[in-house]
């Protein structure tokens, strides 16, 4: 843990979600975003952020590739807090030869691949997005998987070279659930269809009963450590 970790962690230490989005704010002005992909730990943080007027900017990757549902409630959400999201695109150039190379659905065909449309599509649009900034806040849960457990509220994200906070870490499921609907915060409507973790529309499916939070992210692959590099540690 280096100097910085250590200030950041004394800082939110014992705060609240509100009080400790606040100090950052003011730690790290104009250097500070929250990345939201519009599933439900994602609404409700920028609920926190939109709601309070906090001055943290708050930008989406758009891959191309996403559920019309993830389409609804980003409008949904613009129309609801009025406050801009900034969209992130792949590079033109890179998804045209990966496609004409490799056709539309390569990613199907082995983790290599898959993890070369992960790339194009979302890893470096995210490098595009994090320019300039030094605290980058996300919607992780410790429970959605195993990965996930061994990770810190905050952290150093040295790839990135910035703080890496984590608001909702500790969270539960139904702590998630009780607050968005008391706050009447929208969301997708494919949590309502038994997928609690939505990424691109061909990678991603509904979970069974007694499924793993990510079984339905390309469930194609070895279920263990299935991450997309967005959140490497």
């Amino acid at each position: 843990m280096n100097t910085l970790t250590t200030e950041i962690n004394t800082l939110v230490s014992g705060k609240s979600v509100l009080e400790s989005l606040a100090l950052l704010a003011d730690r790290f002005p104009e250097r500070i975003v929250f990345s939201t992909s519009f599933g439900i730990e994602d609404q409700i943080l920028t609920h926190f952020i939109f709601s309070n007027e906090l001055p943290i900017r708050v930008f989406t990757l758009e891959t191309g590739r996403l559920f019309p549902e993830t389409y609804y409630v980003w409008n949904r959400t613009l129309e609801t807090y009025k406050r801009e999201i900034e969209a992130y695109f792949p590079d033109t150039n890179a998804v045209q030869q990966l496609i004409r190379e490799k056709g539309p659905s390569s990613f199907y065909e082995s983790i290599e691949n898959r993890k070369e449309c992960c790339r194009i599509r979302k890893i470096e649009p995210l490098q595009r997005a994090l320019e300039g900034a030094e605290c980058w806040i996300t919607g992780i849960r410790a429970e959605q998987s195993g990965d996930r457990q061994d990770m810190s509220q905050v952290e150093w994200d040295a790839g990135h070279q910035l703080i890496k906070f984590h608001p909702i870490y500790d969270w539960s499921l139904d702590e998630v659930w009780e607050y968005a609907k008391t706050n009447h915060i929208p969301y997708n409507p494919l949590h309502d269809k038994g997928f609690p973790s939505i990424g691109c529309a061909p990678c991603t499916r509904a979970v069974g009963e007694g499924e793993d939070f990510r079984a339905g992210r390309w469930w194609w692959e070895d279920q263990s450590k299935k991450e997309c590099g967005l959140h490497a540690t």
